[in-house]
């Protein structure tokens, strides 16, 4: 059955907590897809990962770049697994995908943005109703991430 984790963001932004969660999904050996909500998100965020700290390299691409099916880290915009990930983010509010396709599906949203709370509440409750079982995690003050659910 697929771990499915709800990362409520408190303390710091996206672009701060997710490129180590990437960054330890790739140690373990997994496939990774980004599900952002928008190409200008996705453009971003791509941006972002090629600088987001010095001594670290993201190897990664777009749904918009040829070859996504071989990138290890695939940012995109819509429900499908081109680069066959085992772990998929959905960020922004993003709903899930099926999660029979992964091993860990990881929902992350941003606690001070009113629609992105009521969608990953929405989500919680659907998932929650279809039998699947879920965790949530909240940043502590320090962010790191503490398991409340």
């Amino acid at each position: 059955m697929t771990d499915i984790l709800f990362y409520h963001l408190t303390e710091s932004r996206l672009t701060d907590a997710l490129p180590p969660l990437i960054e330890k999904s790739l140690e373990r050996g997994w496939r990774v897809a980004v599900q952002m909500a928008d190409t200008a998100a996705r453009d971003a965020f791509d941006a972002h990962l090629w600088t987001f700290r010095d001594d670290s390299f993201v190897p990664h691409g777009t749904d918009a770049n040829e070859f996504a099916e071989k990138q290890p880290v695939l940012l995109l915009t819509g429900d499908e697994n081109p680069n066959t990930a085992t772990v998929r983010f959905c960020v922004e509010g993003v709903p899930a995908p099926d999660p029979s396709a992964y091993e860990r599906l990881v929902l992350m949203f941003d606690g001070h943005d009113q629609a992105q709370l009521e969608a990953a509440r929405a989500e919680w409750k659907r998932l929650k109703a279809d039998g699947h079982k879920l965790t949530y995690w909240q940043q502590t003050p320090e962010g790191r991430w503490e398991k409340k659910a």
